[in-house]
């Protein structure tokens, strides 16, 4: 997948652009469907897919503080959009002056000149343009003029258990909640975060006899506080685990932390990036008596990790 940071990158239109645009946070299974629709429709007629985002994320220039974390930064972003097969990411970056461009001058400046837009694939609900005054009804107003096909794309559902339609609201929704096996369902694949492994207290290996790799995050969207059973991917390999995200109640220093103990692993990997995949939470944070009833709760929490992630494929 070839990937334009700037538009003054794209020097002529591509051959016959099938285009979809929008924020794609989480790149969720409503997402990919988009994606793959755009990937056909651009094979049929020999043409270019291609997926026009934004960075940063629209609410962040327009709002300011006032934004949801996000469920995937832009790096896990274009990774997703990448496994979709789509043939070019135009990653546009927003601004004030960008928001202010017309619905017309959007479709007509942007869409069709530079980027050859032969048609454009979109949810039922898609705006565009300063204000958001570009909607279906627009695009489709200058489609015969422009030469362009509109193709409005049908919500996707989880399931029978998720009867409405999917968004990244309530995917981020579930997550906060700690309710990660929902929003696999919803995602595609097992919530991620990543982050750098960094010096923790040492408690794990020097007190409890079980070492810990504690984690600096990059994401913006963390699960609940609690236990969680895991798989951690590092250089490639998948590693499973029992991971801890909170505030170590039992020790009073309220310092939160999210950290992971992996099976039958001893590598150092101090300043190498992880990935941690959610895929079951185990319990609440608890505040134990002393460190022996600390210790003898991990060992359980471990032991039902493992059993959690018997049937997990590694």
């Amino acid at each position: 997948m070839k990937i334009i940071d700037r538009l003054e990158n794209i020097t002529q239109p591509f051959k016959n652009a099938v285009i979809t645009i929008g924020n794609f946070d989480g790149v969720h299974i409503g997402h990919q469907a988009l994606f793959h629709e755009v990937v056909e429709k651009a094979d049929a007629i020999d043409g270019t897919s291609i997926a026009m985002t934004f960075e940063p994320h629209p609410m962040r220039v327009l709002k300011k503080n006032n934004h949801p974390p996000l469920i995937t930064l832009y790096e896990q972003k274009a990774e997703l959009i990448e496994r979709s097969g789509i043939d070019v990411l135009v990653c546009v970056p927003f601004t004030r002056d960008f928001a202010s461009l017309s619905a017309e001058a959007f479709i007509k400046d942007l869409l069709v000149a530079k980027i050859g837009m032969q048609a454009i694939i979109v949810g039922k609900d898609y705006t565009f343009g300063k204000n958001r005054e570009g909607n279906l009804t627009v695009l489709e107003s200058y489609a015969s003029q422009m030469g362009y096909e509109v193709i409005v794309a049908d919500w996707i559902k989880a399931g029978q258990n998720f009867p409405d339609r999917i968004s990244s609201t309530r995917i981020r929704e579930l997550v906060m909640a700690g309710e990660v096996e929902p929003a696999r369902k919803m995602l595609g694949r097992h919530y991620q975060i990543r982050g750098l492994v960094v010096k923790g207290r040492d408690r794990g290996g020097r007190l409890l006899g079980i070492p810990t790799a504690n984690i600096n995050l990059q994401d913006e969207l963390c699960p609940r506080t609690g236990i969680y059973a895991v798989t951690v991917d590092y250089h490639n390999r998948l590693y499973k685990g029992v991971a801890n995200i909170g505030y170590s109640p039992t020790f009073d220093d309220n310092e939160f932390t999210v950290e992971v103990h992996l099976f039958n692993f001893s590598s150092d990997i101090y300043g190498e990036k992880i990935r941690i995949n959610f895929i079951e939470r185990i319990r609440d944070e608890k505040k134990f008596a002393n460190i022996s009833e600390l210790s003898a709760q991990i060992n359980q929490d471990i032991e039902t990790a493992h059993k959690i992630l018997a049937a997990y494929d590694t």
